[in-house]
């Protein structure tokens, strides 16, 4: 039976089998050692010369060799010992080995933590990039951080739901990724810039609490340390309001900081709340670091951003957009005092929106949401759409809110950023297994990729090349 290799301490005396890579392998004199790596940390394996025929399959062994060794544990002899190593004191001396399978010299050093790698090389190959100690515990600890989310929202009566990813596309602040429909010729399915409509439809559906750790998808333009695609903890409650919101997503990040980041200290409890107004008055942005010592990567600074403006004027449009998105609840009394606001002046008018700051990146957003179906579709006007568009891409939504729909709100929290912020990580490819560069390519993949004329023939599409001429695909 397979022993890993953290747990040879407490079988001292015994026979193990040990199965892994080749770390690293020394020779000292007639003795061959090597570190053998599994999931669970390393071991010492000695290989002596008085069994000549494993001596010698040991000096084939190789770095990142995938071996099975079978041994008994014992104390490495005096003077050896390595009280800076888990496995410092035991070691494991070999009666067998199996090489499972050989591996080529990988192209960069895997015992470094890698930041002296460059990014193109390391995204290349990142299943070895991977195998590194500190992006393997990166992993595991997102993996945590997910688990404890989880448990956190079921002890507070939340069901997690899982939603679509290939939906109708509809304008919520970004480009969609289309899908194009094979059965449904000329007709696109859309994958979620976030599952804002979905999980409003679990409201009305009376399921009062929802939460989902999701992938999201949107293509936007080469922006520094964004992904293409991302995750996001996503909850939305009915019969809320925002304080409640904050207090629910204030307590989730103490306990989370506290259980799994006792290193990390929080600088305020409560978290301190400024408007947007202030903000952008005292620090002309509205994602300030607000640590009293920007060098400590174990200050924790977290910051409500509240009171922002429901709309935005888009000059390259010349229309009225929402800063948040379209479903925000501006604060009116009804629909006559909205159209008497926004004739007014729309840029007076104040949204229940809130962000959640920490160390001058925005970790998290939401908004109590409109739930008046005549006060919806009013803001989808007002916002430039006519009566006719907005019940052809937001009729469903329309429709649903018919059938009683209760007050509800919620807030959608990055975890790629903050777990690179747990993590002292400089960006969030280092908390993602599998990441795209920053003008969104999959270096290992080779995508975005051509695709066989076949393929397009199937879903009736044509490719326009750059010097204007069609590329035929099915007459």
């Amino acid at each position: 039976m397979r022993t890993y290799t953290k747990d040879i301490t407490t079988e001292e005396g015994k026979s193990v089998e040990l199965l892994g890579w080749v770390d690293t392998r020394r020779d000292h004199g007639k003795l061959i050692f090597i570190d053998l790596r599994d999931m669970s940390g390393k071991a010492q394996v000695v290989f002596l010369p008085s069994d000549k025929e494993l001596h010698a399959l040991a000096e084939k062994l190789r770095p990142e060799w995938v071996v099975k060794a079978t041994g008994t544990v014992a104390k490495r002899p005096k003077g050896m010992e390595n009280e800076k190593l888990p496995n410092g004191f035991h070691e494991v001396t070999a009666t067998a080995l199996e090489i499972i399978t050989e591996a080529k010299t990988p192209p960069f050093d895997l015992g470094s933590d890698g930041r002296e790698i460059g990014e193109e090389v390391r995204m290349k190959y990142r299943y070895l990039d991977l195998r590194r100690p500190r992006m393997r515990k990166n992993l595991r600890n997102r993996a945590k951080v997910n688990a404890f989310i989880r448990e956190f929202l079921a002890s507070k009566d939340f069901t997690e739901v899982e939603t679509p990813y290939i939906s109708k596309s509809t304008p919520e602040g970004a480009r969609d990724y289309l899908v194009p429909s094979r059965v449904y010729p000329g007709n696109f399915y859309a994958l979620p810039q976030s599952p804002q409509q979905y999980k409003q439809l679990l409201m009305v559906a009376g399921l009062e609490r929802y939460f989902q750790i999701v992938r999201c998808f949107r293509d936007e333009d080469t922006r520094g340390d964004r992904q293409p695609e991302f995750t996001q903890l996503d909850l939305e409650m009915s019969f809320t309001n925002q304080e409640e919101v904050l207090e629910l997503t204030e307590a989730l990040m103490v306990e989370m900081v506290k259980g799994l980041y006792p290193k990390k200290t929080i600088s305020r409890v409560p978290f301190p709340r400024m408007t947007y107004k202030e903000v952008m008055e005292k620090y002309n942005s509205d994602k300030p670091d607000m640590r009293k010592n920007k060098n400590d990567p174990n200050e924790l600074a977290f910051l409500f951003i509240i009171d922002f403006p429901a709309f935005e004027w888009k000059e390259n449009e010349k229309r009225w957009d929402a800063v948040h998105h379209p479903f925000t609840r501006p604060r009116v009394n009804n629909v006559e005092d909205f159209k008497e606001q926004f004739k007014k002046d729309p840029a007076a008018i104040l949204a229940d929106q809130y962000d959640l700051v920490l160390n001058g990146y925005e970790i998290g957003g939401g908004s109590i949401r409109i739930h008046d179906p005549a006060l919806l579709e009013e803001v989808f006007e007002a916002m430039g759409n006519t009566r006719e568009e907005v019940r052809s891409k937001f009729g469903h939504m329309l429709e649903a809110f018919e059938y009683g729909v209760p007050p509800h709100g919620g807030i959608a929290s990055g975890l790629d950023r903050l777990v690179a912020i747990l993590e002292d990580e400089p960006n969030i490819r280092e908390v993602i297994a599998f990441p795209k560069t920053g003008d969104g390519r999959d270096l290992m993949m080779q995508a975005p990729s051509e695709v066989s004329q076949e393929q397009l023939k199937e879903l009736h599409l044509k490719i326009e090349k750059n010097n204007g001429t069609k590329e035929k695909t099915n007459g």
